[in-house]
């Protein structure tokens, strides 16, 4: 029994990509990350002040993240004590569970083929309208190239947050580091702005998030081109445009995904955007060397499903020889 549990423990990754595929990311205010926002909202109502120093506001952000940090390796070690106590299998479960909330390649999917069936249909108003909710630019004169554009930029990036970076984290932390790594994410995409009341005091979670995602970025980078050689698409086109373009994304890390897209699909992103009036521009990535439509979308994301899997096997054979160390 004790030799089958020991080797189970090496499918949790396969099995959390399965039951993300079967099952989905369901919507509940009870949700894991729901209830890790609402543990950040608590934490920030209490910590956060408006009339102070921009160091102390620093200082006041750092012990937000780690507050929240503490507070969900607790929950975590929790949960695991109770379901190995229960049964033996129930360390298993729990620690299954936990990759499962951290990964999120079928929502990601999801909201992409959505736009790029409204894109065939040519309902470019509520394409517009679609693309809005997953990203924060401003939308409602985007052509069908442009809601391509932000689309295949949201999958390829996400692709990091969402499926790669978790894994990367399971390996090193097991379930800890998968919801340790979705938490600082989530901090991130809450505090991490550069506005008024978020400048310095989200300053840290935005900083923390970079450097999670740091290698996770450039292994995704890796994996995005194999993907491309998988699915029939341009791998060296992918692999050249990523070395050349990659570093020219805002992000540390967002270019590490969007580029070898770009090179695989041979399109270019980047270009043009619009936040709150503001037209910001984003160096280019990738050739031009087809016009951007909605099928590349369908696209991007057959190359993200591949990473996924492929990042799963990586997971699985990496647990593995950690293991026999």
């Amino acid at each position: 029994m004790e030799w089958f549990l020991h080797h189970l423990l090496y499918f949790i990754p396969l099995g959390a990509l399965l039951l993300d595929t079967l099952v989905g990311d369901p919507r509940s205010k009870y949700h894991p990350v729901v209830l890790i926002g609402n543990c950040i909202s608590f934490y920030e109502n209490i910590l956060y002040k408006k009339n102070t120093t921009p160091k102390h506001q620093i200082l006041l952000g750092i012990s937000t993240v780690l507050l929240v940090i503490i507070t969900v390796m607790i929950i975590v070690t929790g949960l695991l004590f109770i379901g190995g106590t229960i049964h033996p299998i129930g360390y298993f479960i729990v620690s299954l569970l936990c990759l499962y909330i951290a990964i999120s390649p079928r929502c990601l999917a999801e909201s992409g083929i959505e736009i790029a069936n409204l894109l065939r249909k040519q309902d470019i108003l509520e394409a517009r309208r679609k693309v809005g909710w997953i990203v924060g630019r401003k939308t409602s004169d985007l052509d069908e190239s442009e809601i391509t554009r932000a689309t295949i930029e949201t999958v390829a990036e996400n692709t990091v947050d969402g499926i790669i970076s978790p894994l990367f984290w399971f390996v090193l932390l097991g379930p800890w580091g998968a919801i340790g790594y979705r938490a600082i994410n989530t901090m991130d995409s809450m505090l991490g702005y550069k506005n008024e009341r978020y400048l310095y005091f989200g300053r840290f979670a935005a900083k923390l998030d970079d450097v999670v995602n740091y290698i996770p970025a450039r292994l995704t980078f890796v994996l995005f081109v194999i993907a491309a050689f998988l699915c029939g698409k341009d791998w060296k086109q992918a692999l050249r445009i990523a070395v050349r373009d990659a570093a020219k994304h805002p992000s540390p890390n967002g270019g590490y995904a969007e580029a070898p897209v770009a090179g695989a699909l041979h399109i270019r992103l980047g270009g043009q955007n619009v936040y709150h009036d503001k037209v910001t521009f984003r160096a280019y990535m990738g050739d031009s060397i087809t016009s951007m439509v909605g099928k590349h979308i369908y696209q991007a994301i057959y190359l993200m499903y591949t990473v996924s899997i492929l990042g799963v096997v990586l997971t699985m054979v990496s647990t593995y020889v950690i293991n026999q160390w």
